[in-house]
């Protein structure tokens, strides 16, 4: 595991961990996000067993102990299993997550009280202006959620777009095309019929960049690229509903 280090956005960087065993030949990447400001956010902790890797790259960028807020798309163990390792190498920071999450999950499980952010608000990490958009269930998880840079018009989009492969860090190509042959893969998306409406809700933000936790960052026309997995998902809803 030898994380590689990207600046996707002005101030954002990428830290991804590529293991070659998870669906074979192509392999799967997990990918952290550190988000910079006076008071830096990670969005991402990954696992509790990759938390040393994890640490050592983003030490690379600020020493751990400024992490002043570390938040995920939803609570599952990529995403959220070594909060507490984070928590405990800066004593700063503080877990930051929706109101379910912080209701059914963090409340319990972080080691220091959580802050809860509702839906389209805004969290002042100094320099930089992150929003909360809920999407429950989408792709799954009843707590789950993404932030916004309304800086860079980054959207860091959690499980959205999932793919695989080791491919760049950023790219301008097709990530939808992946992230539908990903999902005839994996089935990890809670089908319903609010799926559709709630990403297109993510397109009148019109990133500039996608930061997708397993595969490359995209770079380009963020909106059309969400209206694209919009109908996709439509289409599979149909087509469940059949």
């Amino acid at each position: 595991m030898d994380p590689r280090i990207a600046e996707i956005a002005d101030g954002i960087y990428r830290i991804s961990i590529y293991v070659p065993e998870i669906a074979p030949p192509a392999g799967f990447t997990f990918n952290h996000f550190l988000v910079l400001g006076d008071e830096p956010l990670l969005f991402h902790t990954g696992f509790r067993r990759m938390f040393p890797h994890a640490r050592g790259a983003l030490a690379r960028i600020i020493p751990p102990e400024r992490l002043r807020w570390i938040s995920f798309g939803h609570y599952e163990a990529d995403e959220s299993g070594a909060l507490n390792e984070w928590l405990a190498v800066a004593p700063q920071a503080q877990a930051v997550h929706g109101q379910t999450g912080v209701m059914v999950s963090l409340n319990d499980v972080a080691d220091r009280p959580p802050r809860i952010l509702a839906d389209g608000e805004v969290l002042e990490i100094g320099g930089r202006r992150l929003r909360w958009i809920d999407t429950p269930h989408i792709p799954h998880g009843w707590d789950a959620g993404v932030l916004f840079d309304e800086r860079t018009a980054t959207l860091l989009c959690g499980d959205l777009f999932t793919h695989v492969g080791d491919g760049p860090a950023v790219t301008d190509g097709d990530v939808v095309g992946p992230a539908i042959a990903a999902e005839d893969i994996f089935r990890y998306s809670s089908l319903n019929p609010g799926m559709a409406a709630t990403i297109r809700r993510l397109a009148d933000a019109a990133p500039r960049t996608l930061a997708i936790m397993h595969g490359s960052s995209f770079a380009g026309d963020g909106a059309a690229a969400l209206r694209a997995l919009a109908a996709d998902y439509d289409r599979r809803v149909r087509a469940a509903l059949a």
